[in-house]
């Protein structure tokens, strides 16, 4: 799968959560249940950045533990993180720094799915920082194109 290596700033997002691993059987239902959610709440997001949609993964585990947070929201300004929790959402921050940029288009169900089997089997060096799935305008939760990030060293 061919990617380009981009530079990114410092990133807040604001969003719903949940703890999950790769060897969860249910971690698809998870993940799917957060952006279900998401439809409903996204009129409470006056400070996002942008009209776009994200899938974070962060606060990744040890090697043994492959437990990671799951943030499905959007992009807020840095100065709207408390705002953001007082209504009750939960906020990270990715660092700045390198990333992995893959294309996506297509089937948002079925094809990021297929995108992230192909990218877990590329030797990246990985930082585990913040990798994140962006949702560009076009997707209508069916089809669109994607941007995903991986954060490298």
């Amino acid at each position: 799968m061919k990617y380009e290596i981009v530079e990114l700033p410092q990133m807040t997002f604001a969003g719903l959560t949940e703890v999950t691993s790769n060897s969860e059987p249910d971690m698809t239902q998870k993940i799917g249940r957060l952006w279900q959610k998401l439809g409903s709440v996204q009129a409470k997001f006056s400070c996002r950045t942008n009209q776009k949609a994200v899938g974070l993964y962060c606060d990744y585990g040890t090697p043994t533990e492959q437990d990671y947070t799951v943030l499905v929201g959007v992009q807020i300004s840095n100065e709207s993180a408390l705002d953001a929790k007082e209504k009750g959402f939960a906020v990270k921050q990715i660092p700045n720094g390198k990333y992995a940029k893959f294309t996506v288009k297509g089937d948002v169900a079925k094809d990021v799915g297929k995108a992230w089997a192909a990218i877990w089997s590329i030797p990246l060096e990985r930082t585990f920082t913040g990798d994140f799935e962006e949702y560009q305008e076009d997707c209508n939760g069916k089809t669109g194109t994607i941007f995903i990030y991986v954060a490298i060293k």
